[in-house]
C-alpha cells in the first residue's frame, strides 16, 4: 500500500539535523536532541540501530513511526504515570519536559526471547537477579513477566544488572527502584491487553523514567514502540511455539537476525554490512506495518520531499 511512497523517500529520509538556533544538540542512536532551559526538542531521525551499532542506512518513515507511536502510547498510558510530553508539533518531533534522566533502564520480559534466550541458552537460569525455571523453550511465555533493568551505556553495550547492584552502586535507592518496577509492570500489562485486542502479544520492552526538579519521576523517551518493544503476531504463536519455528514478529529483532545472517552481532573484528534499497523497503514497511496493527490506525506519511525544511517551519510556527 505504502510501497511507492516508500521508495520515493529512500533518498528524502532523514539521517541527521543541524540546527544550531534549537540549541545544543545530543545526537543519540536515533534521536537529535535539542537542549532548551526547561525543555528538549526530540527529533526523531530515520537513522536505525542493532546490537548498539548505528546502521550506515537510514529507513524510510522510521522516524515517523516511532514519533506518532510513541505519542499515542504516552497518551494511552498517562492514567498509569504522567509522562514528560508537552507537544507534537511535526511527524518528527515531540516537544518535552527537561527532565534529569534515570541511568537505568527498565526492561519487561513476558517471553523468552532475544538476550533472555542467549543468555539462557548457555546454561544460565538468573537474569538480572530473576530466576528462570528449567525446561523453557525459545519464544515460551514466563510464568509472569520479569522486570530485568540494565546500565544506560553512552557507547558499546547496556549492562544488565541486579536490583541489589543498583542500590550498592548508588544508582537509585530501593524504594524509587521498588516503585519504578511496579509502573513499569503495570505499563507492560496496559501494553498486553492493548496489543491483545489488535491481535498481537507485547513480548518484551523498556522503559526509560526521568525525574523532576522535586523529586517525581515521568515515563520519558518512548513507549511501546518498535524500537523498543517485540510484539508477535498472536494467531500462530502456539502453533509455531509446538513445531519449534521462528514466530511471526513486528519488531526490529529481524533486522538482528538479517544482521547476524550476514555474519555481523555486533562483536570485536566483525564488519558491520550495509542494507540493500530492497531491505530498507522491506524494513520500512514492517515499521508501518507494526503502527497500523499495534494502534489500529491508517499511517499517512508526511512525503515532504525535504524532512529537514518542513521540521523547521513546524518548530518555527510552533516559537521553538
Amino acid at each position: 500500500m505504502h510501497t511507492e511512497q516508500i521508495r520515493t523517500q529512500l533518498s528524502r529520509s532523514l539521517r541527521v539535523t543541524d540546527f544550531p538556533q534549537l540549541g545544543t544538540r545530543y545526537q543519540g542512536k536515533v534521536r537529535d536532541t535539542y537542549t532548551q532551559e526547561d525543555q528538549l526538542i526530540l527529533i526523531t531521525t530515520d537513522r536505525i540501530s542493532a546490537f548498539d551499532f548505528v546502521l550506515r542506512q537510514t529507513i524510510p518513515f522510521k522516524g515517523q513511526v516511532l514519533n506518532q507511536l510513541a505519542a499515542y502510547f504516552f497518551e494511552a498510558t498517562q492514567d498509569i504515570v504522567p509522562n514528560h510530553i508537552v507537544a507534537v508539533p511535526d511527524a518528527n518531533v515531540t516537544v518535552a519536559r527537561k527532565l534529569d534522566p534515570s541511568p537505568l533502564e527498565f526492561i519487561v520480559r513476558g517471553y523468552l526471547v532475544g538476550h533472555a534466550w542467549r543468555t539462557y541458552r548457555t546454561g544460565a537460569r538468573v537474569l538480572c537477579g530473576k530466576t528462570l525455571p528449567e525446561g523453557l523453550r525459545q519464544n515460551e511465555r514466563l510464568p509472569k513477566p520479569i522486570m530485568t533493568p540494565t546500565t544506560k551505556a553512552h557507547e558499546g553495550h547496556d549492562e544488565d544488572i541486579t536490583r541489589d547492584e543498583v542500590i550498592a552502586q548508588g544508582l537509585m535507592d530501593a524504594g524509587t527502584f521498588d516503585t519504578l518496577e511496579a509502573i513499569s509492570l503495570l505499563l507492560f500489562e496496559r501494553g498486553t491487553a492493548m496489543a491483545a485486542a489488535q491481535g498481537l502479544i507485547l513480548v518484551d520492552t523498556k522503559y526509560e523514567f526521568g525525574r523532576t526538579a522535586d523529586g517525581r519521576y515521568l515515563l520519558i523517551d518512548e513507549v511501546h514502540t518498535p524500537d523498543s518493544s517485540r510484539y508477535f503476531y498472536k494467531e500462530p504463536y502456539e502453533e509455531l511455539l509446538s513445531q519449534g519455528k521462528s514466530q511471526r514478529q513486528l519488531s526490529k529483532e529481524f533486522v538482528r537476525e538479517w544482521l547476524m545472517d550476514h555474519g555481523f552481532a555486533g562483536k570485536e573484528g566483525q564488519t558491520l554490512p550495509d542494507l540493500s534499497d530492497e531491505v530498507r523497503m522491506e524494513v520500512s514497511a514492517r515499521y508501518i506495518e507494526l503502527f497500523e496493527k499495534v494502534s489500529g490506525r491508517s499511517f499517512n506519511p508526511d512525503t515532504h520531499p525535504n524532512p529537514k525544511d518542513r521540521i523547521q517551519g513546524a518548530l518555527a510556527s510552533y516559537g521553538a
